[in-house]
């Protein structure tokens, strides 16, 4: 059974910074592409970032760009998604997630809430 475990989600003021993980068992995490995807309140889904299966080739929303950086350990199975440099629009539940095409996703964790505030 696959499982997908976030953490490092809270509350963090403008301009703060958390780094998220997601502890991944049940498959081969290492022969996968991961992803993060987030859900503001009364807002659909929106992709955020990749990573393919090695690690070495990333991808990011517009939205995130240059401020968030996704990574993993394909060793212990855990993907990360380290936020710098927060804004006002970015709090939502992140989520990280595996075999996705854009949000649609074969699985996805329950999530870890960020929230952004003064």
């Amino acid at each position: 059974e696959v499982q997908l475990v976030e953490s490092g989600g809270g509350l963090v003021q403008p301009g703060g910074s958390l780094r998220l993980s997601c502890a991944a068992s049940g498959f081969t995490f290492s022969n996968y592409a991961m992803n993060w995807l987030r859900q503001a309140p009364r807002k659909g889904l929106e992709w955020v970032s990749d990573v393919n299966y090695r690690g070495d080739s990333t991808s990011y929303a517009d939205s995130v760009k240059g401020r968030f950086t996704i990574s993993r350990d394909n060793a212990k199975n855990t993907l990360y998604l380290q936020l710098n440099h927060l804004k006002t629009e970015d709090p939502a539940m992140y989520y990280c997630a595996k075999s996705c095409v854009k949000t649609n996703c074969a699985s996805k964790g329950q999530g870890t809430q960020v929230t952004v505030s003064s």
